[in-house]
């Protein structure tokens, strides 16, 4: 049989077994060991799990994924949100949109502590979305704005999703979280940017809160700036050795871990019930993400052994004359069509061990490429009919808001993210200059 049709009956089994409800882990790994199996006998089998386990845990920056995750529950489930929100609602609610613009800068933070998007859409839809109602903000506009907002947390850095792009692509976590930082901040204020323009057309959509609200005292309002702060300067004392050299990726998530915990602890809220749900929360998703490590490791080497990387570059490049381009563009429509049924560590997974190497071949940057990914994963999961956000949103919101009005919501952001996409694409600086300066690159 030609291996182009192995690798083709491995990615259509893995799809068919994904569309029966298996865990994502056990399809990826399942096919790439039975293939190995069958193709090279019980010893190369056997041989390619063992090999991948060990490659997992040789990998070192490995260890930033608990800490990040330990950081980032350790401040959500201390209500530490609590504060940012409360910041925002007295500092900007004189605007029009103005706690729409501070929900998307608590998203940001929230990003910042945490590096997934489901914890920014819990905190959101929990926090932001019941007094964003109750102050006559119109009901598409903000489940709009925590959807998009919610997004920003696998671009931002500590993103766990390009932890897990870093080991399947062999690329530094460091770079691609240096690289996702321009796109990230450049998104949310294009978001920023649309609210205001948006509400200054059609006030109704965000009215002013009022003066009775905003008028706190100075102190109050000094006292809310500093504790919503708080977790933007855990950020700064965890990033800025790094950035300067002074500590390496592991030692920095450390410190951001062990800041997280002194804050709660300083702040009274550090009780037995938070740290054992954050511990408890941290070791369930840093096991599901070393799962799912483990299998693309064990899928990619198959790939790589039946040489389905060059047999896909030699098809789309010499028989069908594709221009690089062209099939970059048509890899990212495949993601937004897979984001329509799976997340974003499954359409990494499923595509990493095809889509990785070919981008390498093609002569694309893997670190800008990193960038690409996590962008289109985005509009994904907020792409009607069945983006995974949108489900999302619809079990959090309340029952007045169905599910018409969170596919309506959702549609202008889901151009401006396009629009962020096209401009990343058309200016890869924006993602390389970062790294690029800080590692000395460009020396």
């Amino acid at each position: 049989m030609p291996y182009e049709l192995i690798a083709a009956l491995m990615f259509s089994t893995m799809m068919l077994m994904l569309m029966t409800g298996q865990r994502v882990f056990g399809a990826i790994g399942f096919v790439a060991v039975i293939a190995a199996l069958l193709l090279w006998g019980d010893r190369g089998g056997y041989d390619l799990g063992f090999s991948a386990a060990m490659k997992l845990m040789k990998w070192y920056p490995l260890l930033t994924l608990p800490m990040f995750i330990f950081m980032g529950y350790v401040l959500s489930e201390s209500r530490i949100a609590d504060d940012l929100y409360r910041m925002f609602h007295v500092w900007m609610g004189g605007l029009r949109g103005g706690l729409a613009i501070g929900t998307i800068g608590l998203m940001v933070l929230i990003s910042a502590m945490n590096g997934l998007s489901v914890a920014g859409m819990a905190i959101g839809a929990t926090i932001a979305l019941p007094e964003l109602l109750k102050r006559g903000y119109d009901k598409r506009m903000v489940t709009g704005v925590i959807q998009a907002g919610s997004s920003l947390g696998i671009l931002v850095p500590p993103s766990v999703v390009l932890v897990l792009y870093a080991m399947i692509a062999r690329q530094p976590v460091g770079q691609l979280w240096l690289a996702g930082i321009v796109p990230g901040l450049m998104m949310a204020a294009m978001f920023i940017l649309y609210i205001v323009i948006r509400c200054r057309m059609q006030p109704e959509l965000g009215p002013v809160l009022p003066a009775a609200e905003r008028d706190v005292p100075r102190a109050e309002k000094l006292r809310l700036l500093g504790a919503g702060l708080l977790p933007l300067g855990i950020f700064a004392v965890m990033m800025v050795p790094f950035v300067n050299g002074w500590t390496s990726l592991v030692e920095s998530s450390a410190i951001g871990a062990l800041a997280a915990f002194a804050a709660a602890v300083l702040k009274g809220r550090m009780t037995r019930e938070v740290f054992e749900t954050s511990v408890r929360q941290t070791l369930a998703i840093t096991c599901m993400f070393m799962w799912i490590i483990l299998a693309a490791l064990a899928f990619g080497a198959v790939f790589d052994g039946l040489g389905a990387v060059r047999a896909i570059e030699n098809l789309f490049t010499q028989q069908l004359g594709l221009n690089p381009w062209v099939i970059l563009i048509l890899m990212q429509l495949s993601f937004i069509l897979m984001g329509t049924f799976l997340d974003d560590t499954a359409m990494l997974v499923i595509v990493a061990p095809l889509y990785v190497p070919l981008v390498g071949e093609l002569g694309f940057d893997l670190i800008w490429y990193g960038v690409l990914y996590t962008i289109t994963t985005q509009i994904a999961y907020m792409t009607p009919p069945f983006g995974y956000n949108l489900f999302l949103m619809r079990a959090m919101a309340p029952p007045e808001i169905g599910l018409m009005d969170i596919y309506r919501s959702i549609v202008p952001f889901v151009i401006v993210m396009v629009a962020a996409l096209t401009i990343v694409m058309l200016v890869p600086e924006l993602a390389t200059w970062l790294p690029d300066t800080v590692y000395g690159l460009n020396d």
